[in-house]
């Protein structure tokens, strides 16, 4: 066994004794993140940060469309990938929300967590697919249809609070499709209250 291996440990034995090293910031902020608190997402989230990032996002879609420079959907779907996977951590927007434009505006409103999660989720599958339809199979129509929904949806959260995959996931709940215990606060979600305090 060669020196350093023996010194080291196995690279199972390192990866355990060692966190990651990102750095993910509104420019660069460095931190130790373990992968169990990277995959993470806040709760509760400040809703003014999320409506800013859904602003940028319906800006974004619409000038993809109007112009069809399709090529934005790769930051796009970006974006909605790493949101959905790790809350602001890998997400510039989501950071720049976050840290910067939120507590310009004001108090924070806290909401629920997970519903916001689901939301993103579904903007990752919509605008993946829009990508990879656009640009990989030329379904330039396909795109463009997919990237009017992200501009409807994302223009109803950001101007008027409404989340609409926020709602989705209340009735999924509802249905039994996903368990009660996810999201305590949000049986409540369609009249827009929500406990500071929610877990």
């Amino acid at each position: 066994m060669p020196i350093a291996d023996a010194c080291l440990g196995t690279p199972r034995e390192i990866g355990q004794r060692i966190p990651i090293r990102f750095t993910a910031s509104w420019w660069r902020v460095a931190y130790d993140v373990p992968v169990r608190d990277l995959l993470s997402f806040p709760n509760p989230v400040n809703e003014k940060a999320a409506r800013t990032v859904a602003g940028v996002v319906a800006v974004a879609a619409l000038v993809a469309l109007v112009t069809g420079w399709h090529w934005l959907l790769i930051p796009i779907a970006y974006g909605f990938v790493a949101r959905a996977l790790t809350g602001p951590t890998l997400s510039p927007l989501g950071r720049i929300a976050m840290d910067v434009v939120a507590p310009r505006l004001g108090p924070p409103k806290p909401v629920p967590g997970p519903p916001k999660r689901f939301a993103q989720a579904i903007g990752a599958v919509v605008t993946t697919a829009a990508a990879i339809g656009s640009l990989a199979l030329g379904w330039t129509t396909f795109g463009a249809v997919l990237l009017g929904m992200m501009v409807v949806f994302a223009t109803l959260e950001s101007v008027f609070a409404l989340c609409v995959g926020c709602h989705a996931f209340a009735l999924l709940m509802r249905a039994g499709v996903i368990p009660e215990e996810t999201c305590e606060a949000c049986n409540d979600i369609w009249s827009r209250t929500a406990r500071p305090d929610a877990a």
